[in-house]
């Protein structure tokens, strides 16, 4: 029984903290005049969530990342994902997220506020248009981070991959950088809404190799490459049979 209320009374706690330095990085995107500062001011807060939470992060491979720009995508199994890749990564990444995100209150604020790019997944031409302007981003000079899956489930493993990632890369000629996080779906599963104590770690992958001159299944290959990465080090079942 003590046990219980003790787990109860630390989820709420993180949620508690959790919330409050939300609206403090609301505040600073609203402040602050530059992007840059923006991203940094709530990257800040996010890995100060974890720090306060109590949840040990351990990160591994950053010297993985290229200098230019390139493309994120890791496996995706809990709520926490989001801010956790966010703390883990260089502020020159934006994110892309799916466009239901932007309906929780503020959340949509803060997230254009960031240079984030919201898509629609459920309605083709506002794909088409959204699939547009994240490639004109990244040929820009913009690092995107994906998660391809598109979103999780509660069933443990490590669902198909969207094309989209693959494609922004391949036609912005970018290198894909596999990443796994571990740890997440344990504490903040699909179905609990109060954390639960764990440790998170996130580990960057050797990237994958750009589209090669002529190369016609660039986008097949590099969606094939970084979906093995992954899955043979997440520690959870492939559940596209290898797809």
């Amino acid at each position: 029984m003590i046990k219980a209320l003790l787990r109860t009374a630390w989820g709420v706690y993180c949620w508690a903290t959790f919330c409050l330095l939300l609206l403090l990085a609301i505040l600073a995107a609203l402040l602050l005049p530059r992007l840059h500062w923006r991203r940094n001011g709530s990257r800040f807060m996010a890995r100060l969530f974890f720090r306060v939470a109590g949840l040990p992060l351990r990160i591994s491979g950053l010297e993985q990342l290229p200098e230019r720009p390139c493309v994120a995508v890791a496996n995706h199994s809990s709520y926490l994902d989001g801010p956790l890749l966010y703390a883990v990564l260089p502020s020159r990444f934006g994110f892309v997220i799916k466009k239901e995100i932007a309906e929780v209150p503020l959340a949509g604020l803060l997230l254009r506020r960031l240079g984030h790019e919201l898509v629609d997944r459920h309605n083709r031409s506002a794909s088409s248009r959204d699939a547009r302007r994240i490639l004109k981003a990244a040929v820009g000079g913009g690092s995107v981070a994906f998660f391809p899956e598109g979103t999780f489930t509660e069933q443990p493993g490590l669902a198909r991959f969207h094309s989209g990632a693959f494609v922004t890369a391949a036609r912005a000629e970018m290198p894909v950088v596999p990443i796994v996080i571990r740890g997440a779906r344990a504490i903040l599963p699909a179905d609990a809404f109060l954390p639960r104590r764990g440790a998170l770690a996130v580990e960057i992958l050797q990237p994958v190799a750009q589209p090669r001159p002529f190369e016609t299944d660039a986008v097949v290959r590099m969606k094939r490459e970084a979906r093995e990465r992954i899955l043979a080090r997440v520690g959870e079942p492939d559940l596209a049979d290898g797809g």
